[in-house]
């Protein structure tokens, strides 16, 4: 056995020594490289990938979902700040399903679900109310945290407790509430003024003015209120716009009324107005009868009640009569006969009247003032007296009516002087642009010099490169004159001569005739050689 492992062993050694140095050494560096590479596929192939699940966890949710993961003996890392989890990438999905199937993941709030324990028996009625407070703090930041821009909110409420008496003005509830907002999120007007009515409604007694709503900076986010729900700067600008609309459409109409009867161009209009945009609530509660000739309500229910008294008279009275100090002042002094009978009936019905509650809101939109001034050419725009007196009288009622109109709402007791006061009508000539000044010749000027430039433009360029290629053309032709012309020697076919004495003929015929060239073709053979 030894000797055939010595053998196998020489055998190695005599091939390995076939190979130089240089060659040895490249076949121990590729199976170094393949041993590596083959160990970093071995770990990366064992190694377990680690993906987050669970992010900005609150840490009572943080510690139920790390006890769930012990118990079910899933690997997982936690981070620094106890608020990321994250668990092999493979088991991310089944690991959220899990937790939220079990309600682990609260976002820092249990909600109601802190009633479902069945420790409830024995607690006090003090322990309720604040397990209750509790519990409704957290719904109220599940709500909170379903909005996109939020990461986490605190919501602290403050219930007032019952009185001991009956009360007419109960004491009111408040809250408090800080948003966590994510970083490159931003909370409009119409979101906050949401979360402050989800607050409001979802506690008793709790108006909106006792909700206070800040980020996390500490900075405030107010309640609007304003019409719509906008903000301030929008509310604004829609007033303005809402305004300016209603001079657009006033001017419009008094133009196109004014321009029919005296010309399109022979009227200017213009429109100044200011608006009152307060919205005001008002509460009715009326009783009015039905019966609305007697004022009487309808019979619901109807008690009557009789009652007959009868007397034969045959009683005798006693006692002594007079005035003395041992009579009776007022007693009867003798009997008296006969009957006596009476009569007595009892009454009572219960009518229903109508019951209407109204809730009128006014429209916020009620001119405050309006002025109207127009302009009129006159028909010779020469002469301003020919507008006569009667045509502005006209113009100038159609207007204070109009002016009339648009302050009805106004609530203001306007007198003909004061409506006249608003309205100003005069007459003035035009001025008109000339036509030499008109945009349309301007237009015309303007293109026609353009149109010049362009042209002159386009010739100057002409020019140039005219006499750009003509100076390229020049030094091209003298670029060839100065070249020195190619000089075609003379050939001799020697290949295809036979003989010595041919050639010998052939060279002294060329020496003969062509002297110069005979020396160029002895020159051209020495350079051969």
């Amino acid at each position: 056995m030894n000797e055939t492992v010595l053998q196998y062993w020489n055998n190695v050694k005599q091939y390995w020594d076939r190979f130089s140095k240089t060659q040895k050494w490249m076949f121990g560096a590729t199976v170094l490289a393949l041993l590596l590479v083959i160990g970093i596929i071995t770990y990366n192939m064992s190694k377990t990938e680690y993906s987050l699940a669970f992010t900005d966890l609150q840490p009572n949710d943080a510690a139920a979902i790390k006890n769930y993961l012990d118990t079910a003996k899933i690997p997982y890392k936690l981070s620094p700040d106890g608020k990321s989890i994250g668990v092999p990438t493979s088991e991310v999905a089944n690991v959220k399903i899990a937790v939220e199937s079990q309600g682990l993941n609260k976002s820092g709030s249990i909600g109601y679900g802190a009633f479902q324990s069945n420790n409830m028996f024995g607690m006090s009625d003090q322990v309720f109310k604040v397990k209750y407070v509790e519990a409704m703090q957290g719904e109220l930041q599940q709500l909170i945290n379903a909005n996109t821009a939020i990461s986490g909110s605190k919501v602290l409420i403050n219930m007032p407790d019952d009185p001991v008496f009956m009360t007419r003005n109960k004491e009111q509830a408040s809250a408090s509430v800080v948003l966590q907002v994510k970083p490159g999120y931003t909370l409009d007007q119409s979101k906050i003024d949401t979360i402050y009515n989800l607050v409001s409604h979802s506690v008793k007694n709790l108006p909106v003015d006792n909700i206070t709503i800040t980020n996390q900076d500490g900075e405030p986010m107010p309640y609007s209120r304003s019409a719509g729900g906008k903000s301030p700067t929008a509310a604004l600008s829609s007033n303005m716009e809402i305004n300016k609309q209603f001079q657009v459409d006033l001017q419009k109409t008094i133009t196109n009324l004014l321009g029919t009867m005296l010309g399109k161009d022979k009227v200017i209009v213009s429109v100044f107005s200011t608006m009152n945009f307060d919205q005001q609530t008002s509460h009715q509660e009326l009783v009015t009868a039905p019966n609305t000739i007697d004022q009487k309500g309808l019979e619901i229910s109807l008690q009557e009640v009789q009652k007959s008294y009868t007397s034969d008279g045959g009683a005798a009275t006693g006692g002594v009569p007079g005035t003395g100090s041992t009579d009776v002042p007022g007693y009867p002094g003798g009997s008296s006969g006969g009957k006596s009978n009476s009569d007595e009936t009892t009454r009572t019905v219960n009518y229903e009247v109508n019951h209407i509650k109204n809730d009128i809101i006014s429209t916020p939109y009620v001119v405050k003032d309006i002025s109207i001034n127009v302009g009129i050419e006159p028909p010779n725009p020469a002469d301003p007296g020919s507008l006569t007196q009667a045509t502005k009288d006209a113009v100038q009622a159609s207007l204070v009516n109009i002016v009339r109109a648009a302050l009805a709402d106004n609530k203001q007791t306007y007198t003909n002087a004061d409506l006249t006061s608003k309205v100003t009508v005069f007459a003035h000539t035009f001025a008109r642009p000339t036509v030499a000044n008109s945009p349309t010749t301007s237009w015309l000027t303007y293109g026609g010099i353009g149109l010049a430039a362009l042209a002159i433009g386009a010739i100057g360029v002409y020019a140039v490169m005219r006499r750009k290629r003509q100076r390229q053309l020049e030094a091209e032709l003298a670029a060839a004159a100065a070249e020195p012309a190619k000089v075609e020697y003379p050939t001799i076919d020697i290949d295809n001569v036979s003989g010595e004495n041919q050639v010998r003929k052939q060279l002294e015929t060329l020496a003969k005739r062509r002297p110069e060239d005979f020396v160029n073709l002895l020159r051209t053979w020495l350079v051969d050689d």
